[in-house]
C-alpha cells in the first residue's frame, strides 16, 4: 500500500481544524504501529524514530525540571546570544501578533534561556512547560520544534500532530538553528510557537531569517571588537623593534600580528594569565593583557608537527565531547560541536584516512556533499593545526590517539544521525584504547 505524504503547510493553510485532524489520524496509526494511507514527512519520521528507540512514551504527561535561577543566569551571561535577543525581540514584536506568538530563545542543549509573548499565549506556553529553564530537548520532550531542530541542524516546522507527546499536540513550533559565524559552532536556536490556526505558511521561512539576522549580529560585534583590540594593540606592536607579537581576543581569534605568520585563530589555554604561558603552536610566550583579549610574543620559535604527541578524543559523554592534545608546548583541551565530534570520530576510527566524498557519504549519506565537508575540516584545521593532514583526510601518522568511548558503545554521540556514527554504534562494546581501536 502506498503512502501518501501530508503536505502539512497547505493543509493548515487551508484549514487548520481538518490539518489538526489528519495529523492526528496519522500520528495515532504511525505510532500505533498500524497501516495508514499517510505518512509524516521525512524529518518528523526521523525524530519519531529516534525517540521511539530512546522508549518515551507518547502518552505520559511530560516531567519538566526547571533550571534555578542562579544556573539560568550563568547560561545566560555565558551564551553569545544574548548580544542577539534585543534585536530578535524587536522584530518579532514587529511582524508577529505578540497574542498569538511566543518567541523562545534555548541553548544548544535545548535550555530555555528567554521567551516573549503576550500574556495569554504565556499562559497558554507555562501549561505545557514552555517556561525559562525547561528542556525541550528531543531526549526530554521528544519530536518538537526546539529539539528537533537542534539535533536535525536545519529549521524545522512542526504542526500538532506531529508532535510525539500528546501533551503538544495542540500546538504548532517553528525553530531554526543559530551558529557561531566564526567557526560554525550550534551555539542555540530560535523558535517561534503558538496554536495552530495562528501559523502562517511563511512562519518557518521567517523563523530562519531571525537565525540568520542573529548570526549577522553576532559576525558584525565580532569585527567591531577586533577592530577594537587592533586599535588598542597597533601603537603597542610599532614599538617591537621586529619581535614576533600577535594580539588575539578571550577567544584567540588574531586582531592583529607583526612579524609572525597570520593564523585567523590560536588555541588559548584556559588557565592563561599575565606573565609567561605556554599557547599551542606558538611555544613559551610572554603575555599581557588588553581590554578584550592577549598580547602574546613567543620566545622561541613555534613547534614543529613532529611536537604533536597525543590526542585524546573523549566521546564518552552524552553531550559534551572535547578532544585534547598533548606536545611540548603543554596540554590543550576544546570543546566540540556534534559535527566536529563526528568527523573526529570517524577519522580516529579509521587511520589510513577518508576522502572529502566518504566522509559526505558517513556525515549526510550524500557522497556530493563534499563543500560542507571540506569547510568543517578547514575549520577544525584552526584549532588541529598539524595534527590533521589532508590528501585523504587523516590524523598525522606519528601521533598517538585514544577515543573514549561511552560504556555501552550504542550511546555514542546520542543526538548524531550520521551514517558512519550509527555503524560504529553497532561495532562492538565501548572502552578506551590507543589509536582509535576503542
Amino acid at each position: 500500500m502506498a503512502h501518501t505524504v501530508v503536505d502539512v503547510t497547505r493543509l493548515a493553510a487551508q484549514d487548520p481544524v481538518q490539518a489538526a485532524q489528519v495529523l492526528g489520524e496519522m500520528r495515532t496509526a504511525a505510532l500505533g504501529s498500524r497501516r495508514a494511507g499517510m505518512a509524516p514527512r521525512a524529518v518528523i519520521e526521523e525524530s519519531w524514530s529516534r525517540v521511539l528507540r530512546s522508549g518515551l512514551d507518547p502518552d505520559r504527561e511530560p516531567r519538566i525540571a526547571l533550571l534555578g535561577r542562579d544556573e539560568i543566569e550563568r547560561r545566560r551571561q555565558e551564551s553569545p546570544l544574548r548580544h542577539v535577543v534585543p534585536v530578535l525581540r524587536e522584530t518579532l514584536l514587529s511582524v508577529a501578533e505578540p497574542a498569538h506568538h511566543i518567541m523562545v530563545v534555548a541553548d544548544a542543549e535545548g535550555r530555555v534561556l528567554w521567551r516573549e509573548g503576550g500574556a495569554p499565549v504565556l499562559r497558554r506556553a507555562d501549561g505545557m512547560g514552555l517556561e525559562v529553564g525547561a528542556d525541550w530537548s528531543e531526549e526530554a520532550l521528544a519530536t518538537n520544534g526546539v529539539g528537533t531542530p537542534l539535533v536535525a541542524r536545519r529549521p524545522v516546522q512542526v504542526f500538532s500532530g506531529e508532535h510525539f507527546v500528546r501533551a503538544l499536540l495542540r500546538w504548532t513550533c517553528a525553530g531554526a538553528p543559530i551558529n557561531d559565524p566564526r567557526d560554525g559552532r550550534l551555539l542555540g536556536i530560535v523558535n517561534v510557537s503558538g496554536p495552530l490556526e495562528a501559523m502562517h505558511p511563511t512562519t518557518l521561512a521567517w523563523v530562519d531569517s531571525l537565525a540568520r539576522l542573529a548570526e549577522a549580529r553576532l559576525r558584525e560585534l565580532h569585527l567591531t571588537s577586533l577592530e577594537r583590540l587592533r586599535a588598542v594593540a597597533a601603537p603597542l606592536m610599532a614599538r617591537m623593534d621586529g619581535s614576533g607579537a600577535l594580539a588575539v581576543d578571550r577567544d584567540g581569534w588574531t586582531a592583529a600580528v607583526a612579524s609572525l605568520p597570520y593564523t585567523p585563530r590560536v588555541v588559548l589555554p584556559a588557565s592563561l594569565s599575565a606573565g609567561r604561558g605556554s599557547v599551542p603552536g606558538l611555544g613559551p610566550c610572554a603575555v599581557e593583557p588588553l581590554p578584550g583579549g592577549w598580547l602574546l610574543r613567543p620566545q622561541e620559535p613555534p613547534a614543529e608537527a613532529r611536537a604533536v604527541l597525543r590526542m585524546v578524543l573523549d566521546v564518552s559523554r552524552p553531550r559534551h565531547w572535547t578532544v585534547t592534545v598533548s606536545g611540548e608546548t603543554g596540554d590543550w583541551t576544546h570543546v566540540l560541536s556534534l559535527r566536529h565530534a563526528e568527523l573526529l570520530c570517524l577519522l580516529a576510527l579509521d587511520r589510513a584516512g577518508r576522502t572529502a566524498s566518504t566522509l559526505a557519504g558517513d556525515l549526510f549519506g550524500d557522497p556530493r556533499r563534499t563543500v560542507t565537508v571540506r569547510a568543517e575540516l578547514s575549520r577544525m584545521r584552526r584549532y588541529l593545526g598539524p595534527l590533521l593532514a589532508h590528501r585523504p583526510y587523516r590524523l598525522h601518522e606519528d601521533a598517538e590517539v585514544e577515543v573514549r568511548f561511552p560504556a555501552d558503545r550504542g550511546g555514542l554521540l546520542p543526538p548524531s544521525t550520521a551514517p558512519g556514527v550509527v555503524r560504529a554504534r553497532a561495532a562492538g562494546p565501548g572502552g578506551t584504547g590507543p589509536r582509535g581501536t576503542g
